[in-house]
């Protein structure tokens, strides 16, 4: 039967000559803190997933993906959530920790929906 393998013998044993394609160049960039995020949620969670990814070269595109993705709906999001909340400049000058406490709230508001739908799927 022809598989187009080739075979080394080590001892008695004949073992298939397998190798990765070769890697893709790595970007220019880190992943950052929503795709280690994803990272540990594959390895955790999507093992087949994450394997499949790793085999095939393609993790760290994903990742980076993912990360941009997150951080384009965090950019997006954050200004409506904030004014939803009643987040004004004017609440900035008059009250600052309530102001504070406000932007915490929406960004993990808006965190909460990114890691639910997006993150962990």
């Amino acid at each position: 039967m022809e598989n187009g393998l080739t075979y080394i013998r080590v001892g008695d044993y004949y073992i298939p000559n397998l190798a990765l394609d070769p890697e893709p160049e790595k970007p220019a960039r880190d992943i950052d803190k929503y795709g280690r995020m994803r990272l540990t949620y594959l390895k955790q969670h999507r093992r087949k997933l994450y394997r499949e990814l790793v085999d095939t070269g393609k993790l760290q595109a994903h990742l980076l993906d993912i990360n941009d993705t997150a951080n384009e709906w965090l950019d997006r999001m954050m200004p409506q959530m904030a004014t939803a909340a009643g987040v004004t400049e004017e609440l900035k000058a008059r009250d600052q920790m309530a102001w504070v406490g406000l932007m915490n709230c929406c960004k993990a508001q808006v965190e909460e929906i990114t890691f639910a739908e997006l993150i962990m799927i």
